[in-house]
């Protein structure tokens, strides 16, 4: 049974409902952060630690990022894309554990999260503009591009989820061959390469999403802009 088969094979299963070891491992993982989130935010000194410096240095990491993007937005986008950042890094670096197999390297877990990216991006929007004002960005510059716009939102959720399942696995596949062939005479360069591919992948998702409820949220602006331009000409 190769990894793929063992990664969609159901651990227990009950008429159509079944539990894998991607839901298993996610589920781990949510676990983990939570804890870690209680734990850490319990132990904060005003004197910081080498670990609450590093905490801080990375929180303060992803709201630079975000203020890049979305500057006006930066605190509220900030529990969202964070936490979509903090679960991508920890999902992808488990499967440098052996016998653990990243959940993002199942195509379900990933359309999961790409899917969570379209709602949210939806969400934010109409949030802070209003229904009727978000869903009128469509329509511009001219209503005969709402069937491309919508389009555009199907093939980039799409594109988002399959990028990630894509790079995963080829990943880990690409990491079990060598080490077949080679043994473990090279499991160090493997490792670092594993650890980086996931960083950057993790890094990649979370910009992209960022990207798009920045879109999402900025559509006011451009609607402003139009107008203006509409009435200047």
């Amino acid at each position: 049974m190769n990894d793929v088969e063992l990664v969609a094979r159901p651990l227990w299963q009950l008429g159509p409902t079944s539990l894998t070891s991607t839901v298993v491992t996610t589920w781990v993982i949510m676990a983990i952060i939570c804890f870690g989130a209680v734990l850490f935010r319990r132990r904060i000194r005003i004197a910081p630690g080498p670990l609450q410096a590093a905490l801080e240095g990375t929180v303060t990491a992803i709201e630079s990022a975000i203020a890049n993007v979305a500057p006006q937005q930066t605190q509220l986008l900030l529990p969202f894309i964070g936490t979509l950042w903090v679960f991508l890094v920890v999902a992808n670096l488990s499967g440098v554990i052996p016998g653990v197999h990243s959940p993002t390297r199942d195509l379900s877990a990933t359309t999961a999260l790409a899917l969570v990216v379209f709602f949210s991006t939806h969400w934010f929007g109409i949030r802070d503009q209003g229904l009727k004002n978000y869903l009128r960005h469509y329509l511009l510059p001219n209503p005969v591009m709402l069937p491309f716009h919508l389009i555009s939102e199907v093939t980039r959720t799409v594109a988002l989820a399959v990028r990630l399942f894509g790079n995963i696995m080829s990943l880990e596949i690409a990491a079990a061959l060598i080490l077949l062939v080679a043994g473990f005479l090279a499991p160090v360069p493997i490792l670092m390469l594993h650890i980086i591919e996931a960083l950057v992948q993790a890094y990649i998702f979370g910009m992209l999403a960022l990207i798009y409820v920045a879109g999402g949220l900025q559509s006011r602006q451009s609607h402003q802009r139009q107008s203006q331009g509409a009435s200047h000409g």
